[in-house]
């Protein structure tokens, strides 16, 4: 009898149109232009997040969560969430988007659906403004963003190779 497919879900969330807000989103687009998922891997843009998005949380072995989050870090600082860090991360206000997702992470809670693991890579904003560039800071801590997703994922053992390794094979 075959084992139950894996699913994970790398679920950026930020108004793009609001400079360094958008950096979850933005990152997560890049880390799955950049890299060939395995399979049972969804990618989310999730926006600034509600309800709606239930469905697609439910049940999952892992939920990688990218945002922008005001954590008292050095402006464009990158932070990554683990275990019981990730509780206390959806009790405090750190992110605008948060209400939306300690809704919806108390609603998986209640029913018995919640991920099994959950990540949160988060950055200090440099700005919030009007825009839909990243500013140079939060721009240059990408890479950062991307190597803590990537290992998010290695983490749980699941497969991430990089397009340009698998491009060179073919």
């Amino acid at each position: 009898m075959n084992a139950p497919a894996r699913r994970a879900v790398l679920l950026g969330v930020g108004n793009i149109l609001l400079s360094d807000e958008g950096v979850g989103v933005k990152s997560v687009l890049r880390f799955a232009e950049e890299n060939l998922l395995p399979e049972g891997v969804e990618v989310l843009d999730g926006g600034t997040c509600a309800m709606e998005m239930l469905e697609e949380l439910e049940n999952l072995d892992l939920l990688v969560v990218a945002d922008c989050v005001r954590v008292g870090k050095p402006p464009a600082s990158v932070v990554v969430l683990t275990g019981e860090e990730v509780p206390a991360f959806f009790r405090q206000r750190l992110s605008p988007h948060q209400v939306g997702l300690s809704d919806v992470f108390a609603t998986l809670l209640l029913t018995g659906r919640a991920p099994r693991a959950i990540v949160v890579i988060g950055v200090q904003p440099v700005a919030i403004e009007t825009g839909m560039d990243l500013s140079p800071e939060v721009e240059a801590a990408v890479p950062q963003v991307l190597a803590a997703i990537g290992g998010a994922f290695a983490g749980e053992g699941y497969r991430v190779a990089p397009r340009a390794l698998h491009k060179a094979a073919a």
